[in-house]
């Protein structure tokens, strides 16, 4: 084992804010209500890891990279996701705030968004295919060139979405949700 190593090591209401988390690789790790506001988790990798109740808003995540990551009621406010390394990127989102974050141009098929909330998160050229995106206000997202062959949105609300500038072929959508791919013609649906 290298320096840098930690496998199997659970972190809890550490204030990371102020100090660096120790740059290396992470396996298996589990972060508890620890702060990471404004600070820099760059060149780290973190390969199946839980994030429990943690604030990562403004982190700096030049490649870092996400493999089987999990979210789960954390504050992920302005993140740039579309930084990290997309080498086997593969992340998953619940009960977490996502507001402003980017994920630009990645592939994030099958990803599951659960509970989430989506504001003015920029889905340009993303890759969706078969997401799930349960209980999502997806209010100013921007979806443009975006992928959601297969998506879920069933029970997502607040978005809009041009079905003529995204691919949208077999996506799942409810009856009062679909006013959201209509609303360029600014009809009234009643």
């Amino acid at each position: 084992m290298s320096e840098g190593y930690i496998e199997n090591e659970i972190f809890d209401k550490i204030d990371y804010s102020d100090k660096m988390l120790t740059n290396g690789e992470y396996d298996n790790c589990t972060f508890n209500h620890c702060n990471f506001a404004d600070s820099g988790l760059s060149g780290i990798t973190f390969i199946e890891c839980v994030f429990n109740h943690c604030n990562l808003s403004n982190c700096q995540l030049k490649n870092t990279a996400l493999k089987d990551v999990r979210f789960d009621t954390c504050k992920l406010l302005g993140l740039h996701f579309n930084d990290c390394n997309d080498f086997l990127l593969a992340v998953d989102f619940k009960d977490s705030n996502l507001n402003l974050a980017s994920f630009y141009a990645l592939k994030l098929k099958g990803t599951n968004f659960i509970n989430c909330s989506l504001q003015e998160v920029d889905f340009v050229d993303t890759d969706l295919t078969g997401a799930q995106l349960d209980q999502c206000d997806l209010s100013g997202a921007i979806f443009e060139q975006t992928i959601l062959e297969k998506a879920d949105l069933r029970s997502a609300y607040n978005y809009s979405i041009d079905p003529d500038l995204n691919r949208i072929k077999k996506a799942r959508f409810s009856r009062a949700g679909a006013a959201g791919l209509l609303l360029k013609y600014d009809i009234n649906i009643e």
